[in-house]
């Protein structure tokens, strides 16, 4: 069961030698937990899938759903390639994995050329291919390119009855408040991943955060996901200090996330395998030891101790 809340979009930590550090994932897991998270999304964009092998892939998530056990929600990705029978084995190792979700990426069904039609012919295809007893996602996720859901595709994953979890990146409260109008009393619970329309989608309807900024601080979200409807007032002034703090995630991302988990007693390297750790310089750490500063403020407004 998809439960409402935050899911953050998890980081993967490595070894000297670029291995995955499974020390560091559990103790990612456990950091989740004690900051008040519904579930974790892993092996995601966040999580490099792209440029782990479909073993460190299924690995991860087999260490994720272990290490979370019955405390976190499991949803996983990594679908990244192009051929769809690939896809269909990606996507089954996710769930062989233990993923309590297999979340499809929506660029991964078409190109961008390509129109809905096509798009839908390939989800349907690819549905039939995986078990009919897994709970499905869709990710809009920006790379290789962003294919965001049109009323029609959405109208799809909502028709098909399969699908429980979408991570939204349209950005646009506007069209967050058509989408979730549309999904109202189908099933699917819409995640958004960005900061700055939180608050404006969880008054109509969003089921959470799914996003980048959940690394460094979820417990804020945490509170804004519960509280937003008892304390308007509070909830509108930790919005504003939450989008201003998401920019930190232009900061050489994922490196600063794991400089800032490990700052925060999360012990980890800051390599990487899809960012330069190079370009992560003095100004970048001065700015994102800054960022911990508003969070104390942060959680002074809403008497949170960590």
């Amino acid at each position: 069961m998809i439960t409402k809340g935050v899911y953050p979009t998890m980081i993967t930590p490595y070894n000297r030698d670029h291995s995955i550090d499974f020390g560091a994932v559990r103790a990612i897991v456990d950091f989740y937990v004690r900051r008040g998270c519904a579930g974790v999304f892993a092996v995601c964009q966040s999580s490099e899938m792209a440029y782990l092998s479909l073993r460190e892939r299924s690995a991860l998530c087999e260490a994720v759903v272990n290490a979370a056990k019955d405390k976190l929600t499991v949803v996983a990705s990594g679908h990244v390639s192009a051929d769809l029978e690939d896809q269909a084995e990606e996507l089954r190792a996710m769930y062989d994995a233990g993923a309590q979700a297999v979340v499809l990426v929506s660029n991964r069904l078409a190109d961008s050329g390509e129109d809905d039609g096509i798009w839908i012919g390939r989800l349907d295809a690819l549905i039939e291919a995986l078990p009919q007893q897994a709970v499905l996602g869709m990710y809009e996720c920006p790379a290789p390119y962003k294919r965001l859901l049109t009323e029609k595709t959405l109208g799809r994953l909502a028709q098909s009855g399969r699908f429980a979890f979408i991570k939204d990146t349209c950005c646009d409260a506007a069209e967050l408040r058509r989408r979730l109008g549309q999904l109202a009393g189908s099933g699917v619970k819409l995640f958004n991943a960005n900061s700055a329309t939180l608050l404006d989608s969880l008054r109509n309807g969003g089921s959470g955060f799914s996003g980048v900024m959940a690394n460094f601080h979820p417990e804020l979200y945490v509170w804004l996901c519960e509280h937003y409807g008892e304390q308007p007032e509070t909830a509108e002034k930790l919005q504003a200090l939450l989008t201003y703090m998401s920019f930190a995630e232009s900061v050489c991302y994922p490196v600063c996330a794991k400089y800032h988990m490990d700052r925060d007693g999360v012990a980890m390297n800051i390599l990487s395998r899809s960012a330069d750790e190079a370009r992560f310089n003095a100004l970048s750490r001065s700015t994102v030891d800054q960022i911990t500063r508003l969070e104390e403020m942060a959680r002074e407004l809403v008497n949170i101790s960590i």
